[in-house]
Parts: C-alpha cells; structure tokens; sequence
C-alpha cells in the first residue's frame, strides 16, 4: 500500500507541479491559496455569524464548529505523522519561495476550504457547485506550489468533508443552543 501511495505522490506532485506550470497558473494558484488560510476562512466564517441573516448566522455557528473540529484533527495528524513538506525532500520542486515551518500531512488549507465548503453546501444547496469548486481550486493549487503531497490534499478533502457532515447530522440541537447562547436564536 506504501508503494502505491508514493506511486500516487510521485505521479500528481510532477503533473500538477511540474507539467502544468505556466506563468498565468503561477500568479493564480499563489493567489488562491490564501482563500484557504486561516485569515479568509475564519474572517468570511465570521463575517457570517455578525453580519448575516439568522439563517446565515447559524450557517456560520455551523461552520465555525466544524472548522474548529477539523483543525484540531489536522493540527494533531500534523504532529503525530512529522511528515516534511515536498519542497524540502524533491529536488527540481517548483517552491515559489514559500517556507512553512509545520508539516505537510494533512493540508490544513484543504481541511478548511472543503470543511467551509461543504457546510455552505449542507445548508445552501444552490451554491454547491461554485463553493466545491473553489474548495477544489484551493486543493490543487497547495500541490502546485509544492507545498503538499497529493495524499496531504486527499487525507484533507476527507476530514473537510467528514467533520461538517458529522456536525450538520449530529450536533444540530447544540449548534442552535449555541445561537441562543450567544444571542443569535
């Protein structure tokens, strides 16, 4: 299985990395990317919770939960597996000059962007596509600048996925509990 998560590792990391690179590509991925950090997720996700509807604010409640969820797991998986990031085991790696001091496994960016995504989803099915797209752009774009291997990016789609759907089945009494608590029911 080892042998065939490499395979998986070596052959996405060169397409993405290496063979789709151009110079318009560069400019937009390394823009992009920072839709999944931590400043623009939990700014948009906030945003939510004080300038939206009461619908919308509970969305943001939601989403808050699930990331905070999410990014414990990935802050925890990052420490336990010590994986080092691509850039500073692949010579020839297109790096953009980015230098991250934390691990490669999972992607945090993908936990958040799909995690993000996938509860705007859950609760607003009319954005779905536009929102998994973006989630996906973001994906791809931390194995384009060489910061992630693919299986960072597939370990985190999985957590940014499973957390929220977990929350939006589960925890929905707490979450409008939390409302109240908070003022917003």
């Amino acid at each position: 299985m080892k042998k065939q998560l490499k395979m998986f590792d070596d052959y996405f990391i060169n397409l993405i990395n290496s063979r789709m690179k151009n110079k318009y590509l560069d400019i937009f991925m390394y823009r992009v990317t920072d839709l999944g950090g931590a400043i623009f997720i939990t700014m948009f996700t906030l945003g939510l919770v004080i300038f939206g509807s009461h619908e919308n604010k509970l969305i943001g409640v939601e989403a808050l939960l699930s990331l905070a969820i999410s990014q414990i797991i990935v802050h925890s998986l990052k420490r336990i597996m010590s994986r080092e990031r691509p850039y500073k085991i692949i010579e020839h790696l297109n790096t953009f000059g980015i230098d991250l001091s934390d691990y490669s496994f999972p992607s945090g960016h993908t936990t958040a962007s799909f995690s993000l995504a996938t509860t705007l989803a859950l609760n607003l099915p009319k954005f779905t596509l536009i929102v998994i797209l973006l989630a996906s752009l973001i994906a791809i774009s931390r194995i384009y600048l060489g910061v992630h291997y693919p299986t960072d990016v597939a370990a985190g789609l999985i957590l940014g996925i499973s957390c929220p759907i977990i929350v939006h089945l589960y925890l929905a009494n707490f979450i409008e509990k939390l409302g109240v608590f908070i003022g917003i029911s």
